[in-house]
């Protein structure tokens, strides 16, 4: 299975640094700036090509603000993170539509991407405000496990030209699903899945050709159920995992 639309640059492998998880989750999860500085740079060095992180204030709430936004990427870039930095704009930061646009059009250092839920109120505004600052934006779309079509319709309705991915989260590693894709406008696709989807998701999407996001944001344990003790070693193992389905779908061509 290959083919899809615009795909990503060869190898594209994004590690996503902490998302919604806390300290209860274990000690894999990066949870102050020095920890998700750190993470970044072993991840990287472990052969990420980009990092997700998510924002959040002193007392571990997701946040859009500038005053929490900025420091965060200064801190990365300045510790040496070299790749991309996505930062979500989602409801999990700002549930306001209208919060969310003042926030983006406020800040004053900015992200290279941002993911967009095209689930979520305002995703096409938001996403032409992003554009608008020279943000890059990642439309975040569900498929599968009860989703219904209203997201993907939303981004094709959308689908501004220029520096936009669709992200797919996958419920299941349905090639199905994935399948569905081939017929969308040429934009580069990343596919990804959560907890027990995470390794299946990761696994079709070396054999599709798509970009992948992997780390303890998507799932705190190894291919082979052993914890992760790191996304570092998320990413070795994600890497791993993608060369070998790579090589077999070129074998069976």
């Amino acid at each position: 299975m290959s083919g899809l639309p615009g795909g990503p640059p060869e190898g594209m492998l994004q590690v996503a640094l902490n998302g919604s998880r806390g300290a209860a989750d274990g000690a894999a999860v990066p949870l102050s700036p020095g920890d998700l500085v750190r993470s970044a740079l072993d991840a990287v060095a472990a052969g990420a090509c980009e990092v997700l992180v998510h924002p959040r204030t002193p007392c571990g709430r997701e946040s859009l603000s500038p005053r929490v936004v900025g420091p965060l990427l200064e801190e990365l870039r300045g510790a040496g993170v070299r790749v991309p930095l996505t930062v979500p704009a989602g409801v999990g930061a700002e549930p306001d539509p209208a919060g969310r646009l003042e926030r983006v059009r406020s800040w004053t250092v900015l992200p290279d991407r941002a993911t967009v839920p095209f689930a979520e109120p305002g995703a096409r505004e938001l996403g032409q405000a992003l554009l608008a600052r020279g943000v890059a934006v990642d439309a975040v779309v569900p498929l599968g496990g009860g989703a219904g079509p209203e997201p993907l319709a939303r981004f094709l309705e959308w689908a501004a030209p220029g520096r936009v991915r669709l992200v797919a989260e996958l419920a299941e590693a349905d090639p199905a699903l994935v399948a569905g894709l081939r017929w969308l406008p040429p934009v580069p696709v990343v596919l990804y899945g959560r907890e027990g989807a995470a390794w299946p998701v990761l696994r079709l999407a070396a054999r599709c050709g798509a970009g992948a996001r992997i780390g303890v944001a998507q799932v705190l344990h190894l291919p082979d159920g052993r914890p992760a003790r790191s996304n570092a070693e998320l990413v070795s193992a994600a890497l791993g995992l993608r060369g070998g389905a790579a090589t077999a779908t070129a074998g069976n061509r």
